[in-house]
């Protein structure tokens, strides 16, 4: 039985963030799930299709990309079926069109959408604060601060979604979604059987050309001013007045600012408002905390966006009071916060003398070599490389080569002595920017794009170099599995677990093929005949694609007994 499941209602359990939004979710009832693994979100995906496995009342797919899992989630939503779909940071991005428009469309049973930021950039490319998509949508946003208050969120966005027939964000960040706390635990929603929902037609609603587009744009307004009403009293936006210092905080955030204002002794001179429910932006909350105030210090990781909101507050209100934060150099707009910083920041607001705790003498302790990121020992990729590595230099056109490069594992081709990473995007970027470096230069591209990218974001730019003309080599580096994420299927693998025994396979090489692109697949091992394989399409300087098929060592290791 699966851990989750094994959790009775009252129970405490030590979860993981992104655990506790799973729990949450099954006490929810959640019927459908659909998401695109992507660090720091992962987990719930992985813990979501192991449930779905046991559970004959939940569905769960991963889905190619994170815009197909926002359409299948909504589309659950809409048939009467709680639904929840989970993605990193940037692929928000990716699902933002269908997103932005399920805003006007609406849901009828809940539907949650998690994404988890990165402040720091651990596993990412951009520390992109995805609360301004809460603001450009028009949904209703919910920030958790710790794995309780996730588990409990996760429910009560359901019960909002429902109640105001809207999606709900549940913003995270690395350091919510990957804390252990102690949890308690609700009561399970009955699983024993999946109920199928009826979608009711109504083209009025759920068919946005134009003419619908532009009602339904006002009813979205006007239960967003109901939200605000529900915001400025929710249980999830605390406020406590003490003193003419105040501080605002959301997220993890609140987590060190309860610290500092313990630690520096301020528990009775700082006024708090920790802020769990902040879209739409709780403005009449706002106001009445900062009335009375001298001085208030915003804490909130990456962008000013609670501190322009209550700078906008004070100044239609007429408030004398000084909003500090990051514009005055408080805090940085980059990178995680941690408790020192924190600290520091309260007792400058609060005008007392800090000095930080004086670091311990580590000067005895011998230097140790750095331990940068490298591919496993064994990896396939790292035998791609070097045979491609190989043919061009026979060819002479080792050093003449641009190697765009994609998300995954196989990005750390960057580092030496491959070094065959040269320009990065996003999802699907190698293709694409493969074929603006046709047009842009005359030097030969190699680009490098992994199975699940390829299948993600690679087939659309794929399909343009073909119409456009373009002339690159793709070399798809086919490991069977999403490995970089924690080894979730993807459609090409051949070698599958139990519960996708009966799933097509879907050759990356027969589908280029069947566009009319040369492609070849080859076994990055059998280094010989992979090189005569490859050696055509490299020298002939135009559009063609390199399979290079070989399971991820470590996925291949789950399947030996």
């Amino acid at each position: 039985m699966h851990p989750l499941l094994s959790v009775k209602e009252g129970e405490r359990r030590l979860l993981l963030g992104n655990e506790a939004i799973v729990r949450g979710a099954l006490e929810a009832g959640v019927r459908v799930g659909a998401a695109y693994p992507g660090t720091p979100s992962s987990e719930i995906g992985n813990h979501l299709f192991a449930l779905s496995q046991e559970l004959p009342g939940l569905y769960f797919e991963f889905s190619v990309n994170e815009k197909v899992a926002m359409e299948v989630a909504a589309a659950a939503a809409a048939s009467g079926l709680r639904s929840l779909t989970c993605m990193k940071h940037v692929g928000l991005n990716v699902a933002a069109d269908p997103f932005l428009t399920l805003a006007y469309v609406g849901v009828k049973a809940g539907m949650v959408v998690v994404t988890a930021d990165d402040p720091s950039c651990h596993s990412s490319q951009n520390e992109q604060d995805n609360r301004y998509y809460a603001r450009l949508s028009g949904v209703l946003m919910l920030e958790p601060a710790s794995p309780e208050e996730a588990r409990a969120m996760t429910l009560y966005a359901f019960e909002l979604s429902e109640k105001l027939e809207l999606p709900v964000l549940l913003r995270t960040t690395t350091r919510v979604s990957h804390a252990r706390s102690v949890v308690t635990c609700g009561k399970l929603a009955d699983y024993s059987r999946f109920e199928k929902g009826r979608f009711e037609k109504d083209p009025g609603r759920w068919i946005p050309v134009p003419a619908v587009a532009r009602k339904r744009h006002r009813v979205l307004l006007e239960k967003m001013s109901q939200a605000e009403e529900l915001a400025n009293r929710s249980p999830w936006n605390r406020m406590e007045k003490r003193g003419p210092v105040g501080v605002v905080a959301s997220g993890v955030s609140v987590n060190y600012v309860l610290d500092a204002v313990r630690e520096l002794g301020l528990s009775d001179r700082v006024s708090l408002l920790l802020l769990g429910f902040t879209h739409p932006f709780p403005r009449s909350l706002a106001a009445e905390f900062l009335s009375g105030l001298e001085k208030c210090l915003v804490v909130e990781e990456l962008e000013p966006y609670l501190e322009e909101a209550l700078k906008v507050v004070a100044a239609e209100e007429g408030l004398s009071v000084k909003i500090l934060g990051k514009a005055e150099g408080y805090l940085p707009r980059y990178h995680e916060f941690h408790p020192g910083l924190v600290r520091e920041a309260l007792a400058r607001a609060a005008g007392i003398k800090y000095s930080p705790p004086e670091a311990p003498d580590t000067s005895w302790i011998p230097e140790l070599p750095p331990r940068p990121p490298t591919l496993c020992p064994g990896c396939p990729h790292r035998e791609t490389y070097r045979v491609v590595k190989e043919v061009l230099k026979e060819l002479g056109e080792e050093e003449n080569t641009i190697y765009p490069t994609d998300i995954g594992c196989y990005t750390l081709g960057l580092l030496p002595p491959l070094k065959m990473a040269d320009y990065l995007l996003c999802m699907g970027s190698s293709a694409g920017s493969a074929c603006g470096f046709s047009v842009a230069t005359d030097q030969r591209i190699v680009a490098f794009i992994g199975d699940s990218t390829f299948f993600h974001a690679g087939i659309p730019p794929l399909i343009n170099a073909l119409y456009q003309g373009h002339r690159f080599t793709l070399v798809v580096l086919d490991n069977e599995t999403t490995a970089m994420t924690g080894h979730q299927p993807v459609p090409s693998q051949e070698l599958k677990p139990e519960p996708l025994k009966d799933r097509p396979v879907i050759s990356i090489a027969r589908f280029c093929e069947g566009l009319g692109i040369p492609a070849v697949e080859i076994n990055p091992y059998k280094k010989k005949e992979a090189a005569e394989a490859i050696r055509p399409l490299l020298s002939s300087g135009k559009l063609g694609v390199i399979v290079a098929k070989a399971p991820c060592v470590l996925y291949r290791a789950r399947f030996k007994g």
